[in-house]
Parts: C-alpha cells; structure tokens; sequence
C-alpha cells in the first residue's frame, strides 16, 4: 500500500504520543486535562472516548453529540487536535461537522467486518486518519483486512493500535498481552506505523510502567495512553487511567531506544546477527539429523512391530531437559515446548513411515 504517514517517525525522537481520557465527560473535565497535557510538551494527538461501547448498557456509554464541541475547542484554542473512537459511520458524519479528522475503530467494532465496511465506504475519499484497534479477541487476518478496506476507499493515512486480547485465562493484566500478534503485525505491514495502548491491556495504572518498556523494546512507533485530570472521579475506566501527573513521571521513567538506523548501530547489530544466524543454521541442521534418526528409529518399529510412543523414555527426556536447562538459566517451560513440538513432529515422521503400505 502506497501510504501518507499520519507522522515521520524519522523526524522523531521519541514515539508518537496520544493521551487523553477515557471518556468525555464534562467540560471542565476535557478542557483541564487537555490544557494539563499540553503544559507536558509530551503530546501529539489528544484522545477522547465521546461514544462508548460498553458490555452494559448501565455503564457510562459516553456523552454523545454533546462533547464534540469541547473538542473543537480545544482545536481552535490550544491548537491540539482530537482524536476520536467511532463505531459507525453517523459517527463520522456527525464529528466531521465539528472539524474532527483523526478517529480510531474500536475493539468491539473491529470483530465485525460488515460494520468496518460501512464505514469505510462512508470514509472514501476523505481527508481524514484512521487509527485501527485490535478486535477484543485478537483475529489477525481480520484485522490485517480492516486496512484494505480503508485503503480500497483511499483513506492512505493509516495506524494501528495494539491492546492486546480479551481472556477468560487468569491472567495478572485486564488484557493478554500476546506480544507475538504485535511483533507479526511489524513483520506483516512494514510501512504502517503501530501505536501501543498500555491503558487496556493493564487494567491497572499501576502495571502501565512495564508494559510500556517492553512495547518499546519491540520498536513500537506510538503510544496511546489513558489520561485524566481526576482519574479517582472518572466515570470508566477510573483504575487504567493516569493523572497528568502520572502521565509525566511515566515519559521520565521510560527508556527510549535509539534508532537501528544509524551506521554504527547497524554495523554492530549486522555482527550479533552473522553470530546468531550461524547458530540457527545449526539448529536447523541438528533438527534434520534427529529427523534422519527418528526415520531409522520408526523402521526399526516396524519391523519389530514396537508402539510409536515410549512413555518412559520421554519422561526422562523431559525430567533431563528440565535440569539441564535450570542449570544453564533458561526458562525450562520454554524449553520443554520446544522439546515438546520436535518430539510431536518426530512422533508423526515415524507414524507416517509405520502406516504406509500397511
């Protein structure tokens, strides 16, 4: 896709910063923490919940049509622009009369592709940045699809937001965070950039801190942070959200990687990867020849008539493993999967080999 970025992440020297509140819900409220986040000079779009989709309709569903003005107040006072969530496409028509142009597609409207399309279509051709969420349990080729859908319509000015996915699993955050769909996100579309929303994968503004670090680490272009003048008195989302304050410390906290694309970073990261690359060939190498083994061994099976699995054996292979890999500092849970996978695809060379001609 031939894109017009939302921002040159060339030219920065720190992520794109969206912050805001949940939820538009006064005045007062929108115009304070607006004009708190523009004194941190550490903003670049502001973000604003103006409708809600909740899972009950006893929630705060957002102040509608209402809070809009608040927003193009804060345009044409601080000249900070607003971004908002629309979930269909009288959403859009109703902001655009407000002099709205950045929106985001939410999780909850993301799992619907027929809705996404109608608003595409009633997008097409307009001037405008659409931020793309997730869907709440993480389809990727669904939302892989979400882009095309805006991009056939000519919207070029395209982000995505990562929130992580919905979860019945106890887990220590509101959100999984499945850190594997955003590093395939990068790989997939190289030139949209990727916006991290810590705030919804947390839960808690407390865990927000570690989260981001990581996004981070794994390059991420932006972040869109939860923020509120009086989080203690929102009205959703009270526990995710930061106080201007919080907002600041977080940023001071931070480590903000350098570019990779300097000469001398390069260089040295092209010599840590020739080292690695060696190393993979070798596994890969290591994986035939058990292959080869596990071939020889399935012949042996069958001409002796002997069953595929031996339980024993493989439970001392796992008990091995799992010392060995204590002993060396690595994560033992993550080496017996990986044992676990060659040992399954050694399991189906062998049945392969047994069952034929039988």
């Amino acid at each position: 896709m031939n894109l017009t970025p939302i921002f040159d992440k060339d030219k920065l020297k720190r992520p794109f910063l969206i912050a805001g509140p949940c939820s538009a819900e006064s005045h007062q409220q929108v115009l304070q923490t607006a004009q708190e986040l523009l004194a941190t000079k550490q903003i670049d779009l502001f973000r604003c919940g103006i409708w809600k989709p909740r899972s009950s309709p006893n929630s705060f569903e957002g102040i509608g049509e209402s809070g809009l003005p608040w927003l193009k107040e804060i345009k044409e006072q601080l000249h900070l622009d607003s971004c908002i969530e629309i979930g269909k496409p009288e959403h859009l028509e109703i902001a655009l009369k407000y002099d709205i142009t950045h929106f985001w597609i939410g999780a909850r409207t993301s799992v619907n592709p027929f809705m996404v399309e109608e608003i595409a279509k009633s997008a097409k051709n307009l001037d405008i940045s659409i931020f793309i969420k997730n869907p709440i349990a993480i389809d990727i080729k669904l939302w892989y699809g979400h882009f095309e859908r805006f991009y056939k319509y000519g919207i070029s000015r395209l982000a995505a937001i990562y929130r992580g996915g919905s979860t019945d699993i106890p887990h220590t955050y509101r959100n999984d965070p499945s850190w594997l769909h955003l590093i395939d996100f990068k790989q997939h579309y190289k030139d949209i950039p990727i916006i991290f929303d810590p705030s919804h994968i947390a839960g808690n503004r407390h865990l927000i801190q570690a989260l981001t670090q990581k996004a981070l680490l794994l390059d991420v272009d932006g972040l869109m942070i939860e923020t509120h003048c009086n989080p203690e008195m929102a009205l959703s989302d009270k526990e995710q959200q930061l106080p201007v304050s919080g907002y600041q410390h977080l940023l001071q906290t931070l480590t903000f990687p350098q570019s990779t694309k300097h000469s001398v970073a390069q260089n040295d990261l092209a010599n840590y990867r020739l080292s690695i690359d060696e190393i993979d060939d070798a596994l890969i190498a290591l994986i035939g020849k058990r292959t080869e083994l596990s071939k020889m061994i399935a012949a042996y099976k069958k001409e002796h008539n002997l069953p595929i699995l031996q339980v024993d054996r493989w439970q001392q292979v796992l008990n091995e493993t799992k010392s060995k890999s204590i002993q060396l500092g690595i994560d033992p849970d993550l080496v017996i999967e990986i044992f676990q996978k060659i040992h399954q695809y050694s399991i189906d060379v062998q049945e392969k080999i047994i069952v034929e001609n039988d």
